[in-house]
């Protein structure tokens, strides 16, 4: 015989059922399959288990809750409005004038939604950097994180399993809702519980397989979990589209919804009842005071040549000291990225993520959502491995820094597939983003400053080689601006480079300055936001003409970029960038072999 509680908890999940149909059938698309399967779940996180202030979404001690099956948004939005976190009438899903989106969306009128889901396989990974935020700001709120069985094919999902373990964190607590069914046909286990326990359990994770329509189970396995030394996996046998009988276990219902005479046949069948009035358990909030000091900059003797990527180390390190919520995270290759300087200094703001990049995100993006200053950082090339969470994160509110070195064919001998060439066009593509590229120490310690009170999804690329000092220690440097470090009356066109690319712009100028060819050079060091309006201005009063040279694919860097904002206007381009598949070979050969560099600039200004 069920306890009045678990009689409760049953009404309720009937309850999110009927909402789900509803709103479902009302937009006339969702998921309404999927989110039946884990209504008994949902109730018992969210009516029972699970520590939250309906009233303050942002209370730091809250338990954080992650629907990782984001195509389930329907029932979490029935939750939070059965819980009175949200005022959005249900029936308002997926209509342009509501913040109830077909799958989950962090906005201002939806605070409880604090990162986007729904490209499957991601929500495991924020979950550990929520879990882990917790461990470092010694808070005791746990992270629960839903998770459905056809999204645990996906490679990251793995990645985050291995660093729960690492990390030892049993405030983790994630729910595997195995209905056995996926978009087209029965997953690759079906409802073999005992294989997702053996591999989970491989990975270090303590697992608890349960029926997961049985309200006494889930609530036992959620008691079991809070006391495990380990992240725990519960895995629930479930039924997808349970509750309506015509719908229940049967392929080919994902993604459809019940038209209005089978919706009516399916509310028939499900209990109709009354709100049960359930205390949510509200967690005291924790003040804490945050240890801040100004910032410090590096003393660079102005002769000595410094890569902007060993200056982006020394930068980092000088933010952590001054700041214990700036945390730098890497993907095993912080000796080359030169962020191990904060692990020498601050080594508790110092996080290894190993060479699992995606995770490495979407673990970055949970840091960030429970107030850290993140910077995460590794080679160029490999963030395209992460582009899909690099995009998730941009439609997240997102407040991260990402940091990308030996970019370009400048590397040298490691070859193409070391070089990041396609960075700059990953980033630009991203709504809101900013992109940042330094030439020098001076330049990159400012911008890494400047990233670091700059909210939005930063890219900051550095190089590898060292360069010679542009800028001196007083120089500033503002969002969206360019530096003009070459001008003249009488110039014939206007060279644009930015990094490794803008040493090579200045020896062109000289020798073009030696030969009485005068042009202006452009530090392009914020790629976006640009002014565009004032970089026309000047282009059009020094010589008409442009020449933009970058250590990229044509594809989407600086050149095209330029090009477009040029396009109603009488202004010459000439754009030099990597046009083909690079080679291994030193510095100078690749920067001459691919034309991008005094050399070619030179001829560049000469053909206009």
């Amino acid at each position: 015989m069920s306890s009045p509680i678990e009689k409760e908890l049953q009404d309720i999940a009937n309850i999110l059922r009927r909402d789900v149909l509803e709103s479902t059938t009302e937009a006339g698309s969702g998921h309404p399959s999927s989110c039946l399967s884990c209504a008994e779940i949902i109730s018992c996180l969210f009516f029972k288990e699970m520590s939250f202030d309906p009233n303050n979404a942002d209370n730091p001690d809250n338990d954080e809750f992650i629907l990782s099956k984001g195509h389930a948004a329907p029932i979490l939005y029935s939750a939070l409005s059965r819980a009175k976190c949200i005022n959005n009438h249900i029936k308002t899903l997926r209509k342009i004038s509501s913040p109830l989106e077909g799958h989950p969306l962090p906005s201002s009128l939806l605070p409880w939604i604090k990162i986007a889901t729904g490209s499957l396989g991601q929500g495991l990974s924020i979950g550990v950097g929520m879990a882990l935020a917790s461990k470092l700001k010694n808070r005791k709120y746990k992270t629960y994180v839903l998770l459905g069985d056809s999204e645990s094919t996906e490679g990251s999902i793995y990645e985050a399993l291995q660093l729960g373990a690492n990390y030892k964190l049993n405030n983790l607590i994630a729910i595997l809702d195995v209905n056995r069914l996926g978009q087209t046909k029965e997953t690759m286990l079906g409802h073999d519980v005992k294989s997702y326990s053996s591999r989970f359990q491989q990975f270090g994770w303590e697992t608890i397989s349960i029926n997961g329509h049985n309200i006494q189970q889930i609530l036992d396995a959620l008691e079991k979990a809070k006391k495990s030394l380990k992240p725990v996996m519960i895995i629930a046998k479930t039924i997808k589209g349970k509750g309506v009988k015509f719908i229940e276990d049967k392929n080919g219902w994902h993604g459809k919804t019940l038209n209005s005479q089978e919706l009516k046949k399916a509310l028939k069948t499900i209990p109709l009842k009354e709100m049960p009035k359930i205390n949510i358990k509200i967690p005291l909030q924790i003040i804490t005071k945050e240890n801040k000091k100004p910032a410090s900059f590096t003393k660079y003797n102005l002769k000595e040549h410094v890569s902007t990527r060993q200056a982006y180390g020394n930068s980092l390190a000088n933010l952590a000291k001054s700041d214990q919520n700036v945390l730098a995270i890497d993907a095993e290759v912080s000796n080359s990225t030169h962020s191990e300087e904060v692990k020498k200094k601050t080594p508790k703001q110092f996080i290894e993520a190993y060479i699992a990049e995606q995770n490495m995100i979407g673990m970055s993006l949970g840091l960030s959502k429970k107030g850290f200053n993140v910077f995460t950082s590794t080679f160029s090339a490999f963030l395209t491995r992460a582009h899909d969470q690099i995009r998730m994160s941009s439609l997240s509110n997102p407040n991260f820094t990402i940091s990308g070195s030996h970019a370009g064919v400048s590397i040298g001998e490691d070859g193409a597939s070391q070089m990041g060439l396609e960075d700059i066009s990953l980033f630009r593509s991203l709504p809101k983003s900013i992109i940042l590229y330094p030439s020098d120490a001076i330049s990159t310690e400012k911008l890494v400053h400047l990233a670091s009170i700059t909210k939005g999804i930063k890219y900051i690329r550095t190089t590898r080689h060292k360069t010679p000092p542009i800028y001196p220690a007083t120089e500033i440097f503002n969002l969206g601006d360019f530096k003009i470090l070459k001008q003249s009356t009488q110039d014939k066109a206007v060279i644009i480079g930015a990094g490794i690319t803008l040493h090579e712009s200045i020896k062109a100028y000289e020798e073009l300055k030696n030969k009485n060819i005068f042009t202006s050079v452009i530090d392009l060091y914020c790629i976006k936001p640009l002014d565009t309006r004032k970089l026309i201005s000047f282009i059009k009063t020094h010589g008409n003409k442009v020449i933009v040279v970058e250590d990229h694919y044509k594809e989407g860097g600086i050149g095209e970029m330029i090009s477009s904002e040029l396009v109603n206007t009488e202004i010459k381009i000439k754009h030099l960038s990597v046009n083909q598949i690079p080679h291994s070979g030193t510095m100078e050969e690749l920067l001459d072999k691919y034309q991008i560099n005094s050399k070619a600039i030179i001829q560049a200004v000469k053909s206009l």
